[in-house]
């Protein structure tokens, strides 16, 4: 018999933010042990359920008993099986006795060979599995299986799970399969919402739970009908408050309210105007962070006072709501206002000399040393981006002294913002409070670069600084294990230089800000020789980089091989290569190129100048003539950046070169013709690779 598949787990709130995902573990976990059974197909509807205190799913088309299958048992070689004249041996009896078939079924047994020997099997019927007996163990299963990073006991009983169990419903159809979960037997019977619905919604049928749980005990089990709903009313709420009004956008946000209510429900709330003189970053964080509110923007993005609630009750009169959440967030917003006007009583500056009692790590010194080291090249950068040097040093120096405050120490995601708000009060540049906010930048991938030298500046130095010391102590990332956003310092550091672009020097910059750690501080015993580390660990995040941007393979790995420190001048070059690429004389240049640096590469002995006068081949003086006609204009197409132009010029020798192998030897005895020729050989090499190494592009077979 065919029918639907109802399991649910029932129990105390889950924990809001892993909701979703514990969701859609522990069904797709039951799903996939039930098709692997042969209990369902691996098309059949499958629906997930999960809400503050309840995990479930529910299959249609699950069968009772699985289909018996027929699968070969392995018995032994035929040669060991049967005496010469095909009759069964003793070994064979005796291990047909064992496993209890019968000697008359021998006619029916197959050979075939089974590694190096013909070997003999049996067919044996392998009994379908039976859903009441398998369900109990798979939903157990499924349960081990979920993300959960600490586990709960609970009452005097041994079980452990995210939150105690309450209840476990198994239904197939409209029968009960028997099994246990956590102590309880399953059922029929959960639980509908805590104050509006049904305290027990009992269910006839395994079809009818998502609405009898919804008509009866007023929860909507289904997390994404109702994030949907959230959506469509908060949307409507501010709709409802006027053209332009919206709410800030947090997808994160939506999901946690989405895991806490059952039956969720929109209010619109509101606050004290004399709020709005705190940050609107301050008090938007406040209502997110600690309320989960919704705060609410007018169309040029400023802060209204006002919010969003989404609450987990269905009331005609939401005046209590509504009050209450209103006290709730005046507190909260008093708190913030607080922290603002105390912390501005102290100039950022004032708190530079308090960083030397924060550590930043034991083997790279204090805050305060860090900062110093930050200012330092900070201001390196800037002369070199012929930046405000003054600037960038005073930014460099107060980048981290919003650390220090009360309104960072209680949200550390508002570093750098509040450090912007802090120095404008105290009177900084427009660029310096500007850089302090946006040194961090870029924080994740896709996030906005800091703007102008200053900021760029202050930004490199923040994040090389940190890349040099920890590589210069051997604190490399490894595997998954990032501990100090090593990885994500690295992109911000690539993306600044080839998305500003920046013209400094990747390898002149590390060597800079390894030079601002005292002597003996970094680079010491295992890791030595830590700057070369860290550019081959630059270059591979590069790749990396690269590579989700899109671009082929070949040529990444074409221009990444001759490891340019100017990363502000990649994007030119992998255009040109890529365009090179699609040329037809690019495939004979690579394979070509790829002769000569394994020839340059075997060749021992000092090569010097090619000497024109020991040319005895046509090939060779025909070469030469076509290397040094599009030299000048090689050179100067690669010194104005031209890369596209160069490469195209370098289309023009596949004939000579063609020419040149056909006809010339290049080891030849006379050993100065040979090394002349490899004087040759060795500027067409240099010609050929000034933009990338373009035998990397040749096509594999």
């Amino acid at each position: 018999m065919q029918a639907t598949l109802l399991v649910e787990l029932l129990t105390e709130e889950l924990p809001p933010r892993a909701l979703s995902r514990l969701g859609e573990v522990f069904a797709d976990a039951v799903f996939a042990s039930l098709v692997d059974r042969g209990l369902v197909a691996a098309d059949a509807r499958m629906d997930r359920y999960a809400s503050p205190r309840r995990l479930a799913l529910t299959v249609q088309g699950v069968v009772e008993r699985a289909q018996d299958t027929v699968a070969d048992e392995k018995l032994m070689p035929v040669s060991v099986a049967l005496d010469a004249a095909g009759a069964p041996t003793p070994a064979l009896l005796k291990k047909l006795q064992a496993k209890g078939i019968p000697v008359a079924a021998l006619p029916q047994f197959t050979r075939r060979v089974d590694g190096k020997s013909e070997t003999l099997f049996h067919a044996m019927t392998v009994p379908g599995a039976v859903l009441d007996d398998v369900l109990a163990g798979i939903v157990l299963d499924a349960l081990k299986k979920l993300p959960i990073p600490k586990l709960m006991r609970w009452s005097d009983c041994d079980f452990q799970f995210v939150r105690p169990v309450h209840g476990l419903v198994m239904l197939h159809g409209g029968r009960i399969v028997p099994g246990m979960a956590f102590g309880h037997q399953s059922g029929r019977s959960t639980r509908g919402h805590r104050f509006m619905g049904d305290g027990e919604v009992t269910m006839a049928d395994a079809d009818e739970y998502a609405r009898a749980l919804y008509e009866r005990g007023a929860v909507m089990a289904s997390f994404e009908a109702r994030r949907a709903l959230i959506v469509q009313r908060l949307a409507q709420a501010c709709a409802g408050l006027g053209d332009g009004v919206h709410h800030v956008d947090d997808a994160a946000l939506i999901d946690e309210v989405t895991a806490l209510v059952e039956n969720p429900n929109v209010y619109v709330a509101q606050f004290e105007p004399e709020f709005l003189a705190v940050p609107q970053e301050c008090l938007i964080l406040t209502m997110k962070a600690n309320q989960k509110y919704f705060p609410l923007l007018d169309a040029e993005g400023r802060l209204l006072n006002r919010f969003l609630v989404v609450s987990n009750m269905q009331v005609d009169d939401a005046h209590n709501i509504v009050s209450g959440n209103e006290r709730v967030v005046r507190a909260r917003l008093s708190d913030a206002r607080f922290f603002f006007e105390q912390d501005r009583k102290t100039p950022l500056a004032a708190r530079i000399t308090k960083m030397d009692a924060v550590v930043y790590h034991n083997r790279l010194g204090s805050q305060f040393d860090r900062v110093m080291r930050v200012q330092r090249l900070s201001t390196e950068i800037a002369t070199r981006l012929d930046a405000d040097v003054m600037q960038a040093a005073r930014a460099g120096l107060l980048a981290k002294a919003d650390l220090l405050t009360d309104m960072v120490g209680e949200f550390p995601e508002l570093q750098g913002t509040m450090g912007r708000y802090y120095a404008l009060h105290d009177g900084e540049a427009a660029a310096v409070a500007a850089a302090v906010e946006q040194h961090y930048r870029p924080r994740f991938a896709g996030d906005a670069l800091p703007e102008g030298p200053v900021a760029s500046a202050v930004a490199l130095a923040d994040k090389l600084d940190a890349l040099a010391g920890f590589f210069g102590i051997g604190q490399i990332p490894t595997g998954d294990k990032d501990p100090f956003a090593l990885r994500r310092a690295a992109l911000g550091v690539l993306r600044i230089l080839m998305e500003a672009p920046l013209a400094l020097d990747i390898a002149e910059l590390i060597a800079v800000a390894a030079g601002g750690f005292r002597a003996g501080q970094v680079g010491e015993g295992d890791a030595a020789g830590f700057e070369a580390q860290l550019l081959d660990f630059m270059f591979e995040r590069l790749r990396n980089l690269l590579r989700d941007a899109g671009h082929d393979a070949r040529v990444i790995d074409a221009v990444l091989a001759q490891r340019p420190t100017r990363i502000d001048l990649v994007t030119a070059k992998l255009a040109a290569v890529a365009a090179f690429s699609a040329l037809p004389e690019a495939q004979a240049l690579a394979a070509a190129n790829k002769r000569i640096v394994n020839i340059l590469r075997k060749a021992d002995g000092e090569r010097g100048a090619v000497d024109a006068a020991l040319f005895s081949e046509p090939a060779e003086r025909e070469l030469h003539a076509a290397l040094g006609a599009i030299t000048p204009a090689l050179r100067a197409d690669l010194d104005a950046g031209r890369y596209g132009a160069a490469l195209n010029a370098l289309a023009q020798l596949r004939a000579a070169v063609d020419r040149f192998f056909d006809g010339v030897m290049v080891n030849t005895d006379d050993v100065k013709v040979r090394m002349n020729r490899l004087a040759l050989l060795g500027e067409l090499a240099a010609a050929m690779n000034a933009v990338a190494d373009i035998s990397r592009l040749e096509l594999k077979d």
